[in-house]
């Protein structure tokens, strides 16, 4: 797996994963007091934190994207 995210796209969805996943906890807004709503939000959160944390996204890979500039 060679990097394919930049520091820049690693943080945002690092923010984005963390307030995916506590707000469904916090039922903040109503939206989630869906069950199906909350776990497919916290699922997305999660994926967004682990692309984040190992620093590649396999969708990137697939359309052939890089916002890393060390390659």
């Amino acid at each position: 797996m060679t990097a394919n995210l930049g520091n820049a796209d690693r943080v945002i969805r690092a923010i984005l994963g963390i307030v995916l996943i506590i707000a469904p906890l916090l039922n903040m807004p109503e939206i989630w007091a869906n069950a199906y709503l909350a776990y497919g939000s916290m699922a997305v959160g999660v994926i967004l934190l682990a692309t984040a944390l190992v620093r590649f996204c396999p969708l990137y890979r697939l359309f052939g994207l890089s916002t890393c500039k060390i390659t």
